[in-house]
């Protein structure tokens, strides 16, 4: 039963990442469990996710924290629009893909080729985030 949920996505600007809160208001409303990366970390201030220079330490714990949270997620849903998927959502397809868990990326309606390596471990594609819930429901496991 998917219950928990990695959301994946470039978070280098506020489109970005309000697009990636708006998946999980989403979801967040059908009563799944969401870790945003950039809204979840744990044991890092406000102040370090904001640095550009961050210390080993920080950066060790916020790999630990998104690690951590693809482990314990049941699935996980990227945000694959730009010039060429971002390569921290790439990371995080191939390592879900490789758990054995399924991927569904949203396109935000952008039409490009993607990196068909990367596009062949998504398991469904969605353009919209109404489009989400339906296509979380016709996963196997979803029940």
């Amino acid at each position: 039963m998917i219950k928990k949920i990695y959301i994946a996505g470039p978070l280098f600007n506020t489109h970005e990442r309000g697009y990636l809160e708006d998946i999980v208001f989403s979801l967040e409303s059908e009563g799944y469990e969401c870790f945003l990366p950039h809204r979840d970390q744990s044991g890092i201030d406000e102040a370090e996710l904001e640095g550009t220079d961050m210390s080993d330490k920080t950066k060790k714990r916020i790999f630990t924290n998104d690690l951590d949270a693809l482990n314990a997620a049941d699935l996980t849903i990227a945000l694959i629009t730009g010039q060429d998927i971002d390569s921290g959502t790439s990371a995080e397809i191939g390592y879900t893909f490789a758990s054995g868990k399924p991927v569904i990326g949203i396109t935000a309606y952008e039409r490009r080729y993607r990196n068909l390596f990367v596009d062949g471990m998504i398991h469904k594609t969605v353009s919209d985030v109404d489009e989400i819930i339906p296509a979380i429901e016709s996963l196997p496991d979803s029940a």
